[in-house]
């Protein structure tokens, strides 16, 4: 026998036991995919998605209030009633030019016969001829929002110069929206508040029903001289990732929901359904606050899960330690 092959045969043994001597990749201490995990994924991803939509309506409701309430703040309307002895026509201009004299107006324009026809059509029907009825005509001032003109006083000027004129100022109608506003305002936030708290409650409790499935492994670890902090930490990691998934899940599909609603309503602009749907609730948009918005509840999922995961396994931790001490107490822990 070579004398050079003995050292190598005793190198490759050494080599041989230094391999079967390897650690093996450690698993995670909290299983990955189970049952548990997975039914609070679903359960974070519906509560998720139900107060991303409250909140992107309540957003919707916000935005097209306020657009009402400035559409009917910049106008003003004078009407002006037909009388045997008036010229319609220089009534007309008169009245404009006068309402033009005030600071805070913008600009004036008179309503044509046409126009004022196809306002009476869906009443009146087509081919209507306004010599033959007593129909007002109408003037539609523009006026500066931040700046209004004195209505009380345009209104006894144009009372003076045209008695069959009268100024509507719309401030009626702009009280009676305002108010709705609000209160559909207040309706919204009411509903936003009882998803958020019920979606807060739902989380807490599922994640608290998760961990009690994996109460044995806290024990094992803690029994085995893991520090509390240690547990703690790897099981908030575990419940990150599941809440970040679901309420990633639940956030995106509300986004994608408006997204495709805005993009339906962008391609059948002027249709019956369309019109009847913006007249009801809007543009679908929700712009980059309402996203961001989004994006805030998800984080607020994670953050509320995984506080409530931590505060759990800690909770989990102090019972063990108690039951450990006085064993007697082992009947109230559990149930």
């Amino acid at each position: 026998m070579n004398e050079n092959s003995i050292p190598r045969r005793e190198t490759e043994q050494q080599q041989q036991r230094r391999a079967e001597m390897r650690v093996r990749p450690t698993g995670p201490i909290v299983p990955s995919a189970n049952v548990s995990g997975h039914a609070l994924m679903c359960v974070i991803a519906i509560m998720s998605f139900l107060a991303c939509l409250t909140l992107g309506g309540v957003s919707m409701v916000r935005a097209t209030a306020q657009s009402w309430q400035s559409q009917i703040s910049r106008e003003i309307t004078i009407q002006i009633k037909p009388d045997d002895n008036l010229d319609m026509e220089k009534a007309l201009a008169d009245a404009r030019d006068l309402a033009l004299t005030f600071s805070g107006t913008t600009g004036g324009k008179i309503v044509d016969r046409a126009a004022t026809a196809r306002l009476l059509e869906p009443w009146l029907g087509e081919g209507l001829d306004l010599d033959e009825l007593p129909v007002p005509r109408l003037i539609v001032i523009t006026i500066d929002e931040n700046n209004p003109p004195d209505f009380a006083t345009m209104r006894k000027a144009l009372t003076e110069t045209i008695p069959q004129a009268f100024l509507d100022d719309h401030r009626t109608w702009v009280d009676r929206l305002v108010a709705m506003a609000n209160t559909t305002a207040m309706i919204g936030s009411g509903v936003l508040a009882l998803v958020f708290s019920a979606m807060v409650l739902t989380v807490v409790f599922a994640t608290r029903g998760a961990l009690s499935g994996n109460r044995h492994i806290v024990e094992v670890l803690h029994f085995v001289g893991a520090e509390a902090g240690f547990v703690a930490s790897e099981f908030q990691k575990h419940f990150l990732r599941i809440s970040l998934k679901g309420a990633g899940a639940g956030g995106l599909l509300a986004a994608l929901s408006f997204a495709m609603a805005s993009f339906w309503q962008s391609r059948t602009l002027a249709t019956p359904e369309s019109d009847q749907a913006t007249a009801l609730f809007g543009r679908f948009a929700i712009g980059y606050t309402g996203y961001l918005g989004i994006f805030a509840i998800i984080i607020v999922i994670a953050l509320l899960t995984t506080l409530t995961a931590r505060l759990t396994v800690m909770r989990t931790i102090y019972e063990i330690d108690l039951i450990r001490s006085d064993p007697g107490r082992t009947d109230t822990y559990q149930s």
